[in-house]
């Protein structure tokens, strides 16, 4: 036969002056795209092999090969899998109407900066045109001896002629290289080994298949002549396998030894520290998916700084596609790390394809699942670890509970808690567990620190019914619990909160008619501190919550905590400040004292007592100066 001259298809024209005209950013790709195609003709060829008995092979290392050459500005990559016959050459190159890239096509204006697009079968070939400008593919089918040998320049046609491959089946893309635009920032050279060798390493390291060439290497060698020693250099060539192909997330885990999980987890994160637990998972089913995640022993040096990037590596059969794909996993779980390799998924997705891409929200639903489970049994059976997990990224699990309403209950089983019962911390079931038969409740308290929680006035009460309560000292805490309204059918209370209800009815009617007569006999220090601090309390009353402290402050019940307040101030958000309750505890002889007291005096106690509450909580002065000069003065009995 002749040599035949074709028109491209319309819609392969389009694409063609995409890639010669419009993508400058990230042409690199284009080597993903031949490499992964390769692969995929050596696994049909395997295919083939296992089907059809009649199908005669050369038997060789399957293997996929790049041939750079310097001098002619070409790059070759070969392949000795299946190849193509005619009919294929004309209908996979010439024409892509089938592949379903129209939709490309209408988007075309929208990733003139976003090549990553490029990638389904047929289109993936034509971004050897972001760095040629003419492409030669040598082609046979195994089995057959007739090969073809496709040319093209993007110039809107392409040559096809009849010519055996000496190396027999498979295929060979020559492509000759062009210089790189000017619009490029850092240019590559696509016919330099160690570019290439680079280029591998980040996108194709885990193809299953050997990516060879061959390397020069230069050799010191030491040269005695008589006394003297002179040193020469050897250049030598070797053939070089420049993928690791060791994709642990598609082994069986119990073929996989520890050393070998945690040199892969070294290799993903540049962290040298081994980490703390490895999810291996693989799923079959309606979604097929491989992953394997890990759970960082130490906390990275940039966690949750703002430009802080997390997710997990993206592969797709075995091929690159991206780094920390945030849609794979939800915030809340950010430290993890590692890689997910789907079957399903098209080479073409991108950022903004898998935002709305059902098969990666199906992923993000197991491995959330996943991952969940993993920390529970972590929790059940080897509490010492989780523990150290909890110390690390404790805060960042509990921001799921407010965020992710699914998992919600799962998570609520994880968070582990400080409390006023000692220093080993708790589930919510075991405080459940360990709760006073009369107690109503779950209490909690929020601040600062567990020192200053430890010493609340608010807690005096609870302390002395021996109830536990619940230490908050995280930021994220304040949010989490406004979440939260039971575990178990016990509610979570508040201990700052108006109209702490924790006695028995047998125990409120004891105290009604006791509060009734201080009330009475107390009331004109009670007004005269309303008086005093009209500006900054909405009331003040009585309370049985305090047993040694004379006040402290409450909120209303749909009041922010001061707590809160504090946290909004310090991250620049103003906040209208909310007037609290001000308690007072009946039985502290402060009272007593200040009866006899004139106005005067009654309005700088008042004061006294107001700024030691709000210190007491960990709020800030309004006048430190004043507030010690009135100290200094009640020392000196003025």
């Amino acid at each position: 036969m002749t040599k035949e001259t074709m028109q491209f298809q319309t819609e392969v024209q389009e694409i063609l002056n995409l890639m010669i005209h419009s993508l400058y950013s990230n042409r690199e790709i284009f080597l993903r795209e031949l490499i992964s195609n390769a692969s995929d003709a050596l696994d049909k060829l395997r295919f083939e092999e296992q089907t059809n008995k009649d199908i005669t092979t050369d038997g060789s290392e399957r293997h996929i090969r790049l041939i750079p050459n310097k001098e002619a500005k070409t790059l070759t990559i070969c392949d000795n899998g299946i190849g193509m016959s005619y009919d294929e050459v004309v209908k996979n190159i010439g024409t892509i109407a089938y592949s379903g890239s129209k939709n490309f096509i209408q988007k075309m204006q929208e990733i003139k900066d976003k090549p990553e697009l490029i990638g389904q079968f047929g289109v993936g070939f034509y971004s050897s045109f972001m760095v040629a400008d003419k492409v030669t593919l040598h082609t046979q089918r195994a089995g057959e001896s007739d090969g073809i040998v496709w040319e093209s320049a993007g110039d809107g046609t392409f040559s096809i002629d009849h010519q055996a491959r000496p190396e027999g089946h498979g295929t060979s893309i020559t492509l000759h290289l062009k210089d790189a635009p000017e619009e490029e920032e850092r240019p590559q050279d696509f016919a330099d080994q160690w570019t290439l060798k680079s280029l591998v390493k980040k996108y194709s390291d885990f193809i299953e298949y050997p990516v060879k060439m061959e390397m020069e290497k230069v050799e010191s060698e030491r040269v005695e002549k008589g006394e003297v020693i002179e040193g020469k250099t050897k250049t030598t060539v070797e053939d070089e396998t420049l993928n690791s192909r060791k994709a642990l997330w598609l082994r069986s885990s119990k073929d996989v030894k520890d050393d070998e999980y945690n040199e892969f987890y070294k290799h993903l994160t540049n962290d040298w520290n081994e980490p703390l637990e490895k999810i291996h998972y693989k799923a079959e089913g309606t979604q097929e998916f491989s992953s394997l995640m890990y759970i960082p022993s130490q906390v990275p040096f940039d966690y949750n700084q703002r430009d802080m990037k997390f997710g997990l590596s993206l592969y797709v059969k075995r091929v690159f596609i991206m780094d920390n794909c945030e849609q794979l996993i939800p915030q809340y779980l950010r430290f993890m790390k590692g890689v997910v390799d789907s079957n399903d998924l098209p080479l073409n997705v991108s950022r903004e394809l898998i935002q709305q891409d059902k098969h990666i929200q199906m992923i993000r639903k197991a491995l959330v699942s996943k991952i969940i489970r993993s920390l529970e049994t972590m929790l059940n059976k080897d509490r010492e670890s989780y523990e150290k997990f909890w110390k690390n990224f404790g805060p960042t699990i509990k921001e799921g509970v407010p965020s992710d309403f699914t998992n919600k209950d799962k998570l609520l089983k994880l968070l582990l808690f400080h409390t006023s019962a000692g220093d080993k911390q708790a589930t919510l079931k075991e405080y459940v567990e360990r709760m006073q038969k009369d107690q109503k409740s779950i209490y909690y308290v929020t601040g600062e620190s567990i020192k200053n929680l430890e010493s609340s006035p608010h807690l005096e009460r609870l302390k002395q019914k021996n109830y536990e309560v619940i230490y908050l000292i995280d930021p994220v805490d304040e949010w989490v619990m406004n979440a939260l309204t039971e575990f178990e059918g016990k509610k979570f209370v508040s201990i700052t909160k108006d109209e702490l209800d924790i006695d028995s009815e047998e125990e409120k009617k004891k105290k009604e008619e006791d509060l009734k007569t201080k009330e009475e006999k107390l009331k004109p220090v009670t007004e005269a501190i309303k008086t005093a601090l009209a500006e900054n309390v909405k009331e003040v009353k009585l309370s049985d919550r305090l047993v040694d402290s004379p006040v402290c402050l409450v909120s209303g019940a749909n009041d922010p905590s001061a707590h809160m307040e504090r946290l909004m101030e310090s991250m620049g958000q103003a906040v209208p400040k909310s007037k609290r309750i001000l308690e007072i505890n009946p039985n502290h002889p402060i009272f007593e004292k200040m009866l006899d007291f004139n106005d005067e005096r009654k309005n700088d106690w008042a004061e006294i007592l107001y700024n030691q509450a709000l210190l007491n909580e960990g709020s800030p002065l309004e006048n430190p100066s004043k507030f010690s000069k009135q100290i200094s003065e009640l020392m000196l009995g003025l």
